[in-house]
This record gives structure tokens, sequence and C-alpha cells, in this order.
């Protein structure tokens, strides 16, 4: 716990497995009425970066985070975007001034949160320039189960969490909830647990809890505080489309209903934004497993090329295959 006098930029985390809805969450937080200004550093597993467009467009920066996971490969460009805010917000080297009340880190689905964490105790300037304020873990409760039971990603985030909230409850029975709230507390017995529709929450139950302890991340993992190195599973991996040519609707539905029939299960997150001939919007698409939506968004500007630009996280994933079904789907 910190006290109240502590003027250190407050950090919040927000982590969860692929498709849980942190990136819903965080668009959550950016256009609610809260009256404060937020730095928001994105992190994706891919090469090349979807969240950013899928992020509402509002005052705040957004800084991303690209090829690796904030956890380990990526960890130093952390560590420079905060020490670049912190000069930033204290005029500090000359730079331009940036007026901010605290730094929202949404992580990749992959990311553990331990290191994440630990960045904030053992550099010694980001320890003295930030507090780390609350880990809040966003799980999808339709497909948790699954998620627990293959990766230790997943059992990471939801052991390290000062907040739990369980998403998408309306995809679940009522008994089905109750288990998975049982599997959650026996993994997790000091988080605080919400049930959430499309991540959904009151915004003093995640921002300003102070929920954060140092000690009680010790007893889960005693060596916390120690820099080892963090391994993924080396079967997940990410294919990334783009084509400014624009898609046949008709061979874009085909391809999905082949795709999730022989590769669902396999595919943990999808997510992009298509360029379909004869629409004027952009068609922003995601999914996770066979469940997916995909709804018209803004028009394309006048000043941008109309692109198609989605990612596939997956395991076992045919890059070769994938590629030559979407290369198909251009309209002729």
């Amino acid at each position: 716990m910190i006290s109240p006098e502590d003027t250190r930029i407050p950090v919040t985390v927000l982590t969860g497995f692929l498709g849980a809805g942190k990136t819903t969450l965080l668009n959550h937080v950016l256009t609610a009425d809260h009256g404060q200004k937020i730095a928001v550093i994105v992190n994706e597993f891919g090469e090349v970066g979807i969240d950013n467009q899928l992020v509402v467009g509002a005052d705040e920066e957004i800084f991303e985070m690209n090829n690796g996971c904030i956890c380990c490969t990526v960890r130093g460009d952390l560590i420079r975007i905060l020490s670049e805010l912190k000069d930033a917000k204290f005029g500090n080297n000359g730079r331009r001034k940036a007026d901010f009340d605290r730094v929202l880190i949404e992580t990749t689905g992959l990311a553990d949160p331990a290191p994440v964490a630990q960045t904030f105790f053992v550099d010694e300037e980001m320890a003295q320039f930030y507090n780390l304020d609350a880990i809040v873990t966003v799980v999808d409760a339709k497909h948790a189960e699954q998620h627990l039971d293959e990766g230790h990603e997943a059992q990471e985030q939801v052991a390290f969490a000062d907040v739990l909230l369980l998403n998408k409850t309306d995809l679940v029975a009522e008994d089905e909830l109750r288990k998975l709230e049982q599997r959650l507390r026996t993994m997790n017995q000091a988080a605080k647990i919400y049930r959430t529709r499309q991540s959904r929450i009151e915004l003093h139950q995640i921002l300003g809890i102070h929920a954060f302890d140092l000690q009680k991340k010790l007893e889960i993992e005693p060596g916390f505080l120690e820099e080892d190195d963090h391994e993924h599973d080396d079967q997940v991996t990410s294919v990334f489309f783009r084509e400014t040519r624009p898609l046949d609707l008709n061979k874009v539905e085909q391809f999905l209903q082949e795709w999730l029939t022989d590769h669902g299960v396999d595919t943990f997150r999808y997510k992009g934004i298509l360029h379909i001939k004869g629409v004027k919007q952009r068609i922003v698409f995601q999914g996770i497993h066979m469940l997916f939506s995909s709804h018209p968004d803004r028009e394309w500007k006048s000043d941008e090329v109309p692109t198609s630009e989605f990612v596939v996280i997956g395991r076992n994933l045919n890059e070769e295959w994938f590629r030559n079904e979407f290369a198909g789907c251009v309209a002729m």
C-alpha cells in the first residue's frame, strides 16, 4: 500500500488472455467521464499492430510496442517510453511538457504480468517516479476454462491480478459462472472479482485503488524481484495481412467459414479492419476461437488509402495456407 502523500505517477496494468476484452476495457476507460488525462501504452504480439486502429480517437497519446512481448523482448522499450513520459511530464531534458495524470499499460494477451510489474521495483528511475497502482486482469468467461487448462500465461495473469474482471458473462450460464469464480478464487484469494459485460466497470473500482501489494506478490512468487528470462510457447505465432485492393464480401465469408471450421480451436485471437468492395465504411472484424463479430465503422477518410489489415494469433498456424486463402478474397 502507498501513503496518501505519494506523488509518483500512478500506473495501471491491463492484462488478460487473447480476446478477453482488454481493448474494449481500454476504450471504456478513455471515453468515460472521469476528468483525467491518461497516457496509454499498448503492446501487441505481432510485428505490426492493430489495436492502435481499434482504440477510440481520444485526446490521450498512445504509444505502441510491437514485435515482441512487453514482459520480455520489448521490455526495454517499456522503460524507454516511461522515461520519456516522465521527462515530458516534468519538462526535463528540454522536452515539450505533457500534462497527464496516470499511465495505462495494455499488455499483449500472452504477457506474464510479473515481469511487467517487476519493472517498477528493480529499475531505480521507474521506482522513483512511478507507482504501480494495480494489475487488472480481464477473464473471458466463455473460454477461460480452456485457456487456464492449456496455458501458463492465463494462469499467471489470474494469479498475479489485484482485480479480476469476469467478462462476457452474458455468454455463460449462471452455474458455469459460479464454478469459474470458485476456480479463480482458488487461484487468487486476494483479488476482487467483478462480473462484466463488454468490459464495462465503474472506474473507481479499477483506477486509483492502491491495490498492488509487493509483500503479497512475493508470497505468490518469492523470486519476483529476480530478473529471469521469460519464455513463451513457441507454437504460438501470429500472421499479419495487409491488402489495399478491395475484398469481395462473399469470398471473405467463405474464407472465414473454412478457416473457423478447420482452425478455430487453435486460433486464439483475430482482429482487424477490412476494406470491402462497394462499402464506404471500414469493417471492424474480431473474434476468438469460433466466436466472431463484425460491424461497420467510420467511413474511410479522403486522405487515407483504404486498406484491409488484420492479425491472427494462434497455435500451429499454417501461414502459407492463410496467405493463399486471404489472397483469394480480393475482388475481381
